[in-house]
């Protein structure tokens, strides 16, 4: 099990420097879109922006306790429906979210967000909306919270997304873009060495922090996931991914096996280390690519063992 030594390990701090001369010129802006790949920490950037916010107007509430359990009259947070579906791995930092690829953020969501401002604040000068996810806006909801932009309200938003390019233009021009930019490989194994519990900590030997660095693309939230995940599966797996599989029988028993043991994210998360660990050895791009779409198959939750299996059968006709 992965312990943390910090709270705030997926705080962004680039960008929490960069906020934090915000409220300290108070320069607030009624709009922001914290944008950048998954697993940068905009969302605990977020939430730490607004807690510091709150703070400046109600320096005696306990502002940190009720942010983090969201029960402050003052905030509002909107989720894509079903975006959540977890298993317990007895660690709570690292929460397993399943996208099935059907998450929405509905127009009603919006309306909610109007009748919320249209209330006076209680504890602070203005209300905060967090949007996780802006980017799974419909068209409906997308209108409606330009409308909501428009208007003007006693409400600062935070949008976050990691596809700038799916939010309406006029949304992302009515508010002021925070970029989150992956960590460098130095960093990440830089963050791997300082923020773990080295004395408990031991990773399965067959994985190279070599593959684990690469594997994480900048991310430390996808780092920590790889590890842990990894760390689940059994040898009996393991030992048979070391290299692209040619065996017919052999593609079939694993392909059963990991459909069988292994839920969604977990399958998922293997599929990208496997990718790893076979384009080092192997430079094959075509193997990459099938292995990509593995993954997106993963996530529309397409039966399991037969998309591993035409997978696996694709990359055993490979000439590697």
């Amino acid at each position: 099990m992965i312990e943390f030594k910090k709270n705030n390990f997926f705080l962004n701090e680039e960008a929490n420097t960069f906020l934090k001369n915000i409220i300290k010129n108070k320069s607030l802006a009624n709009g922001y879109i914290f944008y950048g790949a998954e697993g940068l920490g905009k969302k605990q950037t977020a939430l730490q922006f607004i807690k510091e916010i709150f703070k400046q107007s109600s320096p005696s509430e306990n502002v940190e306790e009720r942010i983090t359990n969201n029960n402050h009259p003052d905030f509002l947070i909107i989720e894509p429906d079903s975006l959540f579906a977890t298993k317990s791995s007895g660690s709570s930092d690292l929460k397993k979210t399943i996208k099935s690829g059907s998450e929405v953020i509905k127009i009603a969501q919006i309306r909610n967000i109007k009748t919320f401002l249209s209330q006076k604040s209680i504890n602070s000068e203005k209300k905060i909306v967090l949007i996780i996810d802006a980017h799974l806006l419909n068209e409906a909801a997308s209108n409606c919270l330009l409308k909501t932009l428009e208007e003007p309200s006693n409400g600062i938003f935070i949008l976050l997304t990691s596809k700038l390019n799916l939010l309406l233009d006029t949304i992302i021009s009515r508010c002021q873009i925070v970029r989150f930019r992956s960590f460098s490989s130095k960093q990440i194994k830089s963050i791997l060495k300082e923020y773990l519990n080295t004395s408990k900590f031991n990773i399965n030997t067959k994985l190279k922090f070599e593959d684990l660095i690469n594997a994480a693309n900048g991310s430390p939230n996808q780092l920590l996931k790889n590890i842990e995940i990894w760390n689940d599966i059994s040898d009996e797996i393991i030992s048979k991914l070391d290299t692209p599989i040619k065996n017919s029988l052999d593609i079939l028993e694993i392909s059963k096996l990991i459909s069988e043991k292994l839920e969604i994210f977990q399958q998922i998360c293997l599929a990208n280390l496997i990718q790893t660990i076979w384009w080092r050895k192997t430079k094959n791009i075509g193997l990459v690519k099938k292995l990509e779409n593995l993954k997106y198959l993963l996530r529309k939750n397409i039966q399991p063992r037969l998309v591993w299996e035409i997978t696996f059968l694709k990359i055993s006709m490979e000439d590697i």
